[in-house]
C-alpha cells in the first residue's frame, strides 16, 4: 500500500456510456488482506455515498465476517467521490462543473477491468455494498453473472425509486441555491449550500423513531441541534459541492438495466443475476422501501429477502448500533458460507 493510503488504478482514456471520452481516468482502490494462490476469496465492497475506502472500513476487520485473514477484500472508490476521477480532482477541460456523468454501469465495467486486469481474477465471491454501493452490488451481479457467486444489497436498490430521485433533487437543489455556487465554478466552497444540504440528508438518513426516541444521545450529542451541527454540517462541509453532485447524478440515474445489455428491461436485468444473494432493507429507511426490494427479490432467482429490524433507518448499516452491525455481519458470513 502507498504511503497515502490507497492505490491508483490508470485506466488510460475511458469512453463513457454517455459516449465522451475521459482521458487519464483514475480508479482509486485499497485492499485488504491477501489473494489466495488458486485467486478465488476475492470480495469486491464499493465506496458510497459520499464515503470512500475509509468509511467502509468499519465493517472489515479481523473476527468479523469481511476478515482479511480469510478473504481479499477490493475497496473501490466511486468516479466523483474525490479519490478516482471526480470533480475536484480532474484537469480542464473536465474540471469542476465540467466533469462528465459517469453511470453506474461505466462505474462496474471500470471496477471490472481493475479487478481482472490488476489481479487476474475470475471470480468475485462476494459483490456488497451499502446504498449507493448497493447499487453496484447488484450490477455487478447483472453484468458478470458467471463471474459474481454472491451479492449482498444493504439498505440500496437496483434501481433508483421516483420517491428516491425527488429526495435527491431536494439535496441537490438546496446545495445550489448558495450564491456562492456560481454554477459549479465557486472561488471558495457554497459552505451555506453544504449545509443546507446536511440538513436536508440528515431528515431522512435517520427515521422518525430515531429523532423521537432521542438515539442521538446514545452517539453523544446532547440535542438535536447539536446533532445538526457537529454530525451533519461537519461532515458536508468537508465535501467538495461538485463531487457530491456527481455523485447525486449516477444515483439518479442508477438501473441495472440501463445498458446496452439489457436494453432498459429491469425485470431481465434483475433475472440474469445468478448470485446467491441476501437482500437487506431496513423498516424505517426513508428512501430506500422495502417494497421496492422485495419486487427486486421475486425476480431473482436466488434472493432471499432479510430486513433489517431498526430505528437507525438507512444508516442501520453504517455502523452506529451495534445490534444493528452484529445482525448483518451474521447474514454475510451465513452468505459467504453457502
Amino acid at each position: 500500500m502507498s504511503e497515502r493510503g490507497y492505490e491508483i488504478f490508470e485506466l488510460g482514456d475511458v469512453e463513457l456510456q454517455s459516449g465522451v471520452t475521459f482521458p487519464n481516468a483514475e480508479l482509486a482502490y485499497k485492499t485488504h488482506g491477501t489473494l489466495s494462490s488458486a485467486k478465488d476469496n476475492v470480495i469486491v465492497y464499493p465506496s458510497r455515498f459520499g464515503g470512500s475506502h475509509i468509511e467502509n472500513e468499519i465493517m472489515i476487520g479481523e473476527g468479523r465476517a469481511l476478515d482479511p485473514a480469510r478473504w481479499f477484500i477490493v475497496v473501490p472508490n466511486a468516479f466523483g467521490n474525490g479519490f478516482s476521477s471526480s470533480p475536484s480532482n480532474a484537469p480542464p477541460p473536465f474540471e469542476k462543473a465540467n466533469f462528465p456523468n459517469f453511470t453506474l454501469y461505466d462505474n462496474v465495467v471500470l471496477q471490472h477491468r481493475l479487478v481482472t486486469e490488476k489481479f487476474g481474477v475470475e471470480e468475485v465471491r462476494l459483490a456488497i455494498g451499502w446504498s449507493m454501493a448497493a447499487q453496484a452490488a447488484y450490477q455487478w451481479g447483472a453484468l458478470y453473472p458467471g463471474m459474481v457467486k454472491r451479492i449482498m444489497s444493504l439498505c440500496g436498490s437496483a434501481r433508483v425509486s421516483r420517491h428516491n430521485y425527488v429526495f435527491l433533487d431536494g439535496a441537490k437543489y438546496a446545495l445550489t441555491a448558495d450564491c456562492a455556487w456560481k454554477d459549479g465554478f465557486y472561488d471558495a466552497p457554497p459552505i451555506v449550500g453544504l449545509k443546507a444540504m446536511s440538513r436536508v440528508y440528515a431528515g431522512w438518513a435517520f427515521s422518525q423513531a430515531f429523532y423521537r426516541e432521542k438515539l442521538y444521545e446514545g452517539l453523544g450529542y446532547d440535542s438535536v441541534e447539536d446533532f445538526l451541527r457537529r454530525y451533519w454540517e461537519g461532515t458536508f462541509v468537508k465535501r467538495d459541492a461538485n463531487d457530491l453532485l456527481a455523485l447525486i447524478w449516477t444515483w439518479q440515474h442508477a438501473d441495472i438495466g440501463a445498458n446496452d445489455i439489457y436494453g432498459g428491461d429491469f425485470e431481465k436485468a434483475l433475472g440474469a443475476i445468478s448470485a446467491r444473494a441476501i437482500i437487506m432493507p431496513c423498516d424505517h429507511d426513508l428512501y430506500f422501501r422495502v417494497a421496492d426490494n422485495e419486487y427486486e427479490a421475486r425476480h431473482m432467482p436466488n434472493a432471499e429477502l432479510r430486513v433489517i429490524r431498526s430505528p437507525f433507518g438507512h444508516m442501520s448499516a453504517g455502523g452506529k448500533d451495534p445490534r444493528d452491525t452484529e445482525f448483518i455481519d451474521a447474514a454475510i458470513r451465513e452468505l459467504l458460507a453457502r
